[in-house]
């Protein structure tokens, strides 16, 4: 009787010592703290990606919707565990200096130069993006910068330095905010500003404003997605990271960005392996 109670309790302990241990890993799940761009924010791509990865994973993401610029410099201080950003000279630096790793291609849309039906810097014809910015200048019409260090905003001053242009005076306003507001603002005044075409997909029908400049190879934009490096900072969510950059670059997570359309159309297009385009 004595063995046989002994071996019962021992039983129990082990089952007991087994569900902490499971509890315990359950428990290591941290959330994963994001740090992405507003467009992927106001395009609504992550409340479409982020609910599926984590029901698939088990971790909960915590966003921080930022400029590009921003978002390299919260994973440079330790801030968060990854980075969704698009400006790739940028993202190269971050990781040769040692903040980054892992580093994976993810998704790609273009910019688009949009502005007032009316057109009155007369760029409607100009399919070059720094030409088009030069006429703006030229016809002093009123130019909405986001100006917050954010890929876009990087974009843009690289198409005026190709211009030879350096804006200034009152035509030329910098808001320093995201995307969504830029966008609404350069409605208001009927000026012309520079937004990636998911967040114009997201938004246009909202907008008093049309796309007056398209299809310049300079206007494309890659996404990519990068871990913080945990040999810098040991206290980041490195596992956590890595299980969203695996998700987002598996077959699951590019079918989903390429799922994800407004009116038909497709915000992004998947870059880390081949998957099936929805049609319409």
């Amino acid at each position: 009787m004595v063995h046989r109670f002994t071996r019962l309790l021992g039983y129990f302990l082990t089952l007991s010592l087994c569900g902490y241990v499971l509890s315990s890993e359950s428990g290591e799940r941290q959330p994963i703290r994001l740090a992405t761009t507003t467009s992927t924010e106001n395009s609504g791509l992550l409340r479409v990606l982020l609910p599926a990865f984590e029901r698939d994973s088990g971790y909960k993401v915590n966003v921080i919707a930022v400029g590009t610029g921003k978002a390299l410099r919260m994973g440079q201080d330790g801030d968060v565990d990854v980075v969704m950003v698009h400006a790739r000279v940028d993202e190269d630096k971050f990781i040769a200096a040692g903040y980054g790793v892992n580093r994976r291609d993810l998704m790609y849309n273009d910019f688009v130069i949009v502005g007032p039906a009316s057109d009155p810097a007369g760029v409607r014809s100009l399919h070059d993006a720094a030409k088009a910015l030069a006429r703006v200048a030229e016809r002093r019409a009123i130019f909405i910068s986001r100006g917050d260090d954010s890929g876009t905003h990087k974009k843009e001053q690289e198409l005026w330095a190709v211009a030879a242009v350096k804006p200034s005076g009152e035509w030329y306003r910098a808001i320093g905010q995201g995307m969504e507001q830029a966008l609404q603002i350069a409605a208001e005044v009927q000026g012309y500003t520079l937004s990636d075409r998911g967040t114009w997909l997201a938004l246009h029908r909202k907008l008093d404003l049309v796309i007056v400049t398209e299809g310049d190879k300079r206007l494309f934009n890659p996404y990519g997605v990068i871990a913080v490096n945990p040999a810098r900072y040991p206290d980041v969510n490195y596992k956590g990271a890595m299980a969203l950059i695996d998700w987002l670059t598996s077959p699951r997570g590019q079918q989903t960005i390429a799922n994800f359309k407004v009116d038909d159309e497709s915000l992004f297009i998947p870059t880390a392996v081949q998957v099936k385009r929805a049609s319409p």
